[in-house]
């Protein structure tokens, strides 16, 4: 017996090709009386549309890539696992592009791209090259950062200034005068985290000579010890901490710990993302939620109506963040 294709189905059931694929597809532009007819003749045939005869006849790889960094943290895991869910609603398998932060790894990046048939991508590491994103646009490929905003793409983040200034701001109204920070270098959204640091500061009239804002090269637990051994050292006694990423905030405590300090009784921690886990931590974490579930949604309903060939309502999509209060902040001793 020969095996049935997607256009004996077409003949069968009397439409074209196309629209078998759009009943395939889940896509709703489709007459109710021929999608069960469709429906009913690929449960009788036993056809089994393959992803070669799919993407033939739509012109379409079905493939999206996101731009990630090589070592990834417990937010970006989360939000990928996200995305990943959505974008297999839509139809599309996930393709990782993992990039370090430097100026090969970022061309590597590039060429690869190019190379690879994709509908569309997502980033979640912010890439510097001016090349890559003139790439983007030469190419018409729909493109969607996500986190951050750069060389005009849509983007879904939130506002990281805000909410750092809000984060700080927590601080500053449980009393504490003496705040530190533990951040990154290189990305923008790191820029408007210390941006949003000083200006509450700064509100605050917290002389400059007083904070100390100290970078340290990743945004692990690791890089959080580190960091806060850092400012231990230092010649200031800080009564809170901010730090730019939960897993910062992490080390941080961890360090304080094995100095014999404790959180929040003697210093306050404050941390950035309600990644699952802070709310499991001892003590639980003070911390911005960024909305992960919908920015990841967000994200690739945008990629897809682009990769549609529809426009986005909104460039730029600014979701809500929200300071979550738990354990590890505190009036200062």
């Amino acid at each position: 017996m020969n095996a049935v294709g997607i256009k004996d189905i077409a003949r069968q059931a009397g439409v074209s090709v196309s629209m078998v694929s759009r009943v395939i597809n889940g896509k709703s532009y489709v007459n109710e009386a021929k999608r069960e007819k469709i429906l009913r003749l690929i449960n009788e045939t036993g056809f089994v549309p393959s992803n070669t005869a799919r993407n033939m006849v739509m012109k379409r790889s079905f493939s999206i890539a996101i731009v990630l960094p090589d070592m990834f943290n417990i937010f970006q895991r989360q939000l990928v696992a996200v995305i990943e869910r959505q974008l297999d609603y839509f139809g599309y398998q996930l393709v990782f592009f993992m990039v370090n932060f430097d100026d090969a790894s970022e061309a590597e990046c590039l060429a690869r791209i190019k190379s690879e048939k994709i509908d569309g991508l997502i980033l979640i590491q912010e890439v510097r090259n001016i090349e890559f994103y003139e790439y983007l646009v030469q190419r018409n490929i729909p493109a969607v950062s996500v986190t951050f905003e750069r060389n005009g793409l849509p983007s879904v983040h939130v506002d990281d200034e805000s909410a750092a200034f809000e984060a700080v701001s927590h601080l500053i109204n449980l009393g504490h005068r003496s705040i530190a920070f533990i951040n990154s270098v290189g990305f923008s959204f790191t820029r408007h985290r210390e941006n949003g640091y000083y200006r509450a500061l700064a509100s605050a009239s917290i002389t400059l000579h007083e904070p100390v804002a100290i970078s340290v090269p990743q945004f692990t637990p690791e890089a959080g010890v580190y960091g806060m051994r850092g400012l231990l050292l230092s010649k200031h006694q800080h009564t809170a901490i901010f730090a730019a990423t939960d897993e910062l905030a992490f080390g941080a405590i961890r360090a304080l710990k094995d100095y014999g300090i404790s959180v929040p009784n003697e210093v306050s921690v404050i941390g950035f993302d309600d990644i699952d886990i802070s709310n499991f931590m001892v003590p639980r974490l003070t911390t911005i939620r960024q909305p992960i579930q919908e920015m990841g949604e967000r994200a690739v309903q945008m990629l897809n109506r682009l990769i549609s060939g529809k426009t986005v309502p909104k460039n730029k999509v600014l979701l809500e963040h929200r300071l979550i209060i738990r354990e590890s902040t505190a009036v200062p001793a």
